[in-house]
């Protein structure tokens, strides 16, 4: 049996993101495997990739919103995940990022398609707050949240309180940046 739901497709200048698909697994399961996911919890080997996948999927049906998959245009390569995250543990809402790949950093791939995310949840999804949940380690998600214009929110609740060493950056709205 196939679930078939309907998401929503963001363009940037050099960007689709879109829903996933069963075709992104590898290219998500070998970035869980490798050293890149180390702040987001992994690495992972592929059942569990596999499981944070169907995760991600199912955050789609259960909350009308989710991470998309990065590729760039004209290519259907995912090469990276970025949106809308709230599950129903989290305190907020959070907007968040990763490239699956070292080759496609630096380019403002990550930038890009965040701000377009960041764009449709204050928008369209008329978010009134937005954060990002950042391991203190990972100093390349913490300058991208800060070329966004987010802040620390050192008094903001991290998701889990068995990990308080999380950071909190809170996203300016856009009136306000």
């Amino acid at each position: 049996m196939t679930v078939t739901f309907s998401t929503p497709t963001l363009e940037t200048e050099r960007l689709i993101l879109r829903a996933p698909k069963a075709a992104d697994v590898d290219a998500y399961a070998a970035h869980y495997a490798s050293e890149r996911s180390q702040y987001i919890g992994g690495p992972k080997d592929a059942e569990d990739a596999w499981e944070i996948f169907s995760f991600e999927a199912g955050h789609w049906i259960m909350r009308g919103f989710g991470h998309y998959i990065i590729t760039r245009k004209g290519n259907d390569q995912a090469i990276g995940l970025t949106g809308h995250f709230a599950p129903p543990w989290f305190p907020e809402k959070e907007i968040g990022w990763a490239l699956f790949d070292k080759k496609d950093e630096g380019q403002g791939l990550a930038l890009e398609a965040a701000k377009a995310c960041l764009d449709h949840a204050w928008n369209v999804l008329k978010w009134d707050t937005i954060v990002s949940y950042i391991d203190p380690r990972n100093t390349a998600s913490i300058k991208l949240a800060k070329r966004l214009g987010a802040a620390h929110d050192p008094e903001a609740k991290f998701p889990n309180p068995l990990k308080t060493w999380g950071l909190v950056y809170r996203h300016p709205k856009p009136e306000a940046a």
